[in-house]
């Protein structure tokens, strides 16, 4: 079921309803506990079942893709270092509140997501704006020292 809200704009005395699609809410809170999830994944080239369990001690980077239908040299991916999460049914996006309902792909959303599974940051971006790797790594680390040292940085 496809969600939607509307908003009223009115020009002289004819009244018009835009239909605006809108994303899921989802249960990704700031300071709680992450969304778990158990899915199938591509890890070091091989497929597995992995769960965000999985990963708990370290801190994890959850990141969104919409859609990649080009190779790297054309925009795309390519090549992947990292595990790669299927999510067909799109549970853990709208699980994450990245899903856009009207066209059932994500949005471009990243999470931060400490060693005991708490979320502390979340991104989320409209499709055609990515995000920083670099930016990404900053924050991961700013995190890291703040848990280290109790202090604000």
């Amino acid at each position: 079921m496809q969600r939607y809200r509307t908003k009223s704009s009115s020009s002289q005395n004819n009244t018009k309803k835009k239909i605006i699609p809108k994303m899921t809410s989802g249960q990704a809170k700031i300071g709680k506990l992450a969304p778990e999830f158990t899915t199938d994944a591509v890890v070091d080239s091989d497929f597995k079942t992995v769960s965000l369990s999985d990963y708990k001690g370290k801190y994890v980077v959850l990141f969104f893709y919409p859609l990649d239908l080009f190779p790297r040299k054309e925009g795309g991916l390519g090549e992947m270092k990292i595990p790669v999460l299927s999510d067909r049914n799109m549970k853990i996006a709208r699980d994450y509140g990245v899903l856009k309902e009207d066209e059932g792909i994500a949005y471009r959303g990243l999470f931060i997501i400490d060693p005991k599974g708490i979320l502390r940051q979340i991104t989320i971006n409209d499709l055609p704006v990515g995000r920083s790797v670099d930016e990404t790594l900053r924050l991961v680390q700013a995190f890291q020292y703040t848990d280290k040292h109790g202090e604000v940085c």
